[in-house]
């Protein structure tokens, strides 16, 4: 069984996904890989990336989005860390932004 990640941003202030967020992985070898999330807040397209068991990093870079759309960024980022295991699956891992909060959990 493969490994896969997909990502999804979602404004909770506005009720609507943020799209056009940068994020960037970095992969347990220390790789980084950039994407943006598309007109829906989600990022699945990570240069074609053989995903291994790991800890990864999901770095979402908030503050250009937040202070576009909200004119406040108290977080200029959020990282989230996870776990991918051997034969793991798909892992989802949304972000729920605000300009003063977040939150995040393994989807499906």
């Amino acid at each position: 069984m493969t490994i896969s990640l997909s990502s999804h941003v979602l404004d909770t202030t506005l009720g609507k996904p943020a799209a056009n967020m940068q994020l960037t992985l970095i992969s347990p070898q220390g790789k980084e890989i950039s994407a943006t999330t598309n007109s829906d807040g989600r990022c699945n397209q990570w240069q074609d990336t053989d995903f291994v068991a790991g800890i990864y990093q999901l770095r979402f870079h908030t503050k250009n989005y937040l202070l576009a759309h909200h004119g406040a960024a108290f977080y200029p980022f959020v990282d989230i860390h996870f776990e991918l295991v051997e034969n793991g699956g798909h892992y989802h891992v949304p972000l729920l932004i605000s300009p003063y909060g977040f939150s995040s959990y393994r989807g499906s």
